[in-house]
């Protein structure tokens, strides 16, 4: 019997500058999203909005970091509910942008660690999120929760990591934006970092099979973290940090599809959804109909959609 799906409201919008994705929550409702998961057989329940820890004014050296006490509050929050809702469920967090993954994995790994499993994790992103307090120049917080879940330097303010993810559990797929620093940084590591070059001339299954191969020897828990931006912003406009040549289509379903019939996710997140941009819900819908693919939808089961106005 599949385990019941809780759907976590995480509206957090502190992990960047641009306001709009502590919208998204209540997008992926309107979409649909609960309904879906019902169709496909599997028992579904809203746990509602999370709310953030209270916080104070934390200090750190660099003076570009926007948010840091709220993004922290958010992270101690997340870790919490996140450990909690691995003992009851697969929980799906509703974003709310990528920095609400400091917690998500976080309390996910605590909970793997406390099963004796080791705990895998799919970054699917145009992003590394590898930076730290210490080197990002943006200030943006959300693109830093791969450094600290994989126990980089520099996140002393942070709630302690359980364990951090080994280095060669962490697979990320669609890069096509990184930083001179932080590139340098990945590529002294044993992280699987799959740019959009590689997918064009290998195509997105052969690496994906051969991390699933990975997480099913080791018995593994595994936490997939789907950002907006993973995606071809001609298809999933509503994102802040659009950035050409994304994933298709077809692609991102297929991704979908290959992770179901691994059996092996454990988790999940959907980040950076800003529906302020989005063209008449066209993102949000596409992003529900990928989880749905997630969860055993099958290609000839899928509805036909009409954005025409």
């Amino acid at each position: 019997m599949p385990q019941p799906c809780l759907l976590l409201g995480a509206p957090v919008d502190s992990g960047k500058r641009r306001d709009g994705c502590l919208m998204g929550p209540d997008a992926y409702r309107t979409a649909g999203l609960a309904k879906a998961l019902t169709e496909l057989g599997r028992e579904t329940r809203d746990l509602g909005n999370l709310t953030p820890a209270p916080f104070g004014q934390p200090s750190h050296p660099n003076q570009a970091l926007h948010a840091l006490a709220e993004t922290i509050a958010w992270t101690e929050t997340l870790t919490q509910a996140a450990q909690a809702a691995m003992t009851d469920g697969f929980p799906i967090f509703l974003g709310g942008d990528h920095s609400l993954s400091l917690g998500s994995v976080a309390g996910v790994t605590a909970h793997a660690k406390a099963q004796s499993r080791p705990q895998f994790l799919l970054w699917l992103d145009a992003h590394a999120d590898f930076h730290t307090p210490d080197t990002t120049t943006s200030g943006n917080l959300h693109g830093t929760p791969v450094g600290y879940i994989a126990g980089r330097a520099g996140f002393d303010l942070f709630p302690p990591l359980a364990a951090p993810i080994p280095e060669e559990n962490i697979c990320i797929l669609g890069l096509r934006s990184v930083d001179p620093q932080e590139d340098a940084a990945l590529t002294q590591t044993r992280i699987a970092a799959h740019d959009m070059r590689a997918i064009d001339e290998y195509g997105i299954a052969t690496p994906l099979r051969s991390f699933l191969a990975k997480v099913a020897a080791a018995n593994g828990f595994l936490h997939v973290s789907l950002d907006v931006d993973f995606l071809d912003p001609g298809i999933a406009p509503a994102v802040g940090t659009m950035v050409p040549g994304g994933a298709t289509f077809r692609e991102a379903h297929l991704v979908m599809e290959i992770l179901h019939d691994s059996g092996l996710v454990t988790s999940l997140d959907l980040v950076e959804l800003n529906p302020f941009l989005d063209e008449r819900g066209r993102t949000a819908s596409l992003m529900v109909d990928l989880t749905a693919s997630l969860m055993g939808r099958k290609v000839f089961d899928r509805p036909t959609q009409s954005f025409a106005a």
